[in-house]
This record gives structure tokens, C-alpha cells and sequence, in this order.
């Protein structure tokens, strides 16, 4: 296979695995979709944040994360609290039932991982990892458009 064999498989390879991501998001926790995961999962890395921020940071439109939170809101996994620092910014927290729910579908998908990669030995384990940081770490012109 030659680079632009290479490149082409990689494209394809990487659009049914994020189709499968989306799929088996539904399957662990048929409320909660993969964008709301995700923007869970970044509320308890940040430690809470506006609602703009998701959406600068995910490169999302605002009204996309708008939904997204309101829906979040309605099941009671966040919630908004005034931001200490400036009292007109409303900040976006994870609720308990947020953070219990995040931390049993995180486990859900960690598990799935584990035994899709079971089989897999360690440096090829190592290698696809390191592969994926470097890939993801990538900041050029074109990586909005990923």
C-alpha cells in the first residue's frame, strides 16, 4: 500500500469508527448522544464553563450546544451557576446525578474498549495510542474541517 492508498484507508477507517462511536453512544445510554457525553466529560475536566466555551471548544454551533445543554438541564445533569469571578456570566456545572451518570457510561465505554482491544498485543496497543495523540494533536489549517 503506498501513502495515498494509506491516507485513503485512514479517511475511511476513521468515518465508520466515529459512525460507530455515535451508533454505540445509544446503546450505552440511550438519553444521553455522543455530543452530550462529550460535553458532560468537558464540564468535569474544566470544572464548569459557559456555554460558549463548549461551543468555541468543540467547534460547535451555538445553537447546536444551546439544545444540548437545555436537554441537559431538563434531565437535571447540569445546571447553572452564577460565575463567582463576574456576576453576569452563568456558568455550566455537572449536577451529582450528572457526574454519576458520566462516570457509569465512562466505564460502559472503557469496558467496550478493553474488550475490542483484548486481543491486541501491547505494542501495537502502545503504537495505535501514540498514533491517535499525534493525529489529534495535529493543529494546522485544515483541522477545523476534521
Amino acid at each position: 500500500m503506498d501513502a495515498a492508498e494509506a491516507v485513503e484507508t485512514i479517511q475511511r477507517e476513521m468515518t465508520a469508527f466515529a459512525r460507530r462511536a455515535r451508533a454505540s453512544a445509544g446503546r450505552l445510554h440511550p438519553e444521553l448522544s455522543l455530543v452530550s457525553y462529550t460535553l458532560l466529560g468537558h464540564l468535569e475536566e474544566s470544572g464548569g464553563c459557559r456555554a460558549t466555551d463548549l461551543a468555541a471548544h468543540y467547534a460547535l454551533d451555538k445553537s447546536t450546544v444551546s439544545r444540548q445543554v437545555a436537554a441537559l438541564e431538563r434531565a437535571a445533569l447540569i445546571e447553572r451557576r452564577q460565575d463567582p469571578e463576574d456576576h453576569r456570566v452563568q456558568l455550566l456545572h455537572l449536577t451529582e446525578a450528572g457526574r454519576r451518570l458520566l462516570a457509569q457510561v465512562t466505564e460502559s465505554r472503557r469496558t467496550a474498549f478493553r474488550e475490542r482491544l483484548a486481543e491486541w498485543p501491547a505494542e501495537d496497543l502502545e503504537r495505535f495510542a501514540q498514533c491517535l495523540v499525534r493525529y489529534n494533536a495535529w493543529t494546522g489549517p485544515a483541522s477545523e474541517a476534521d
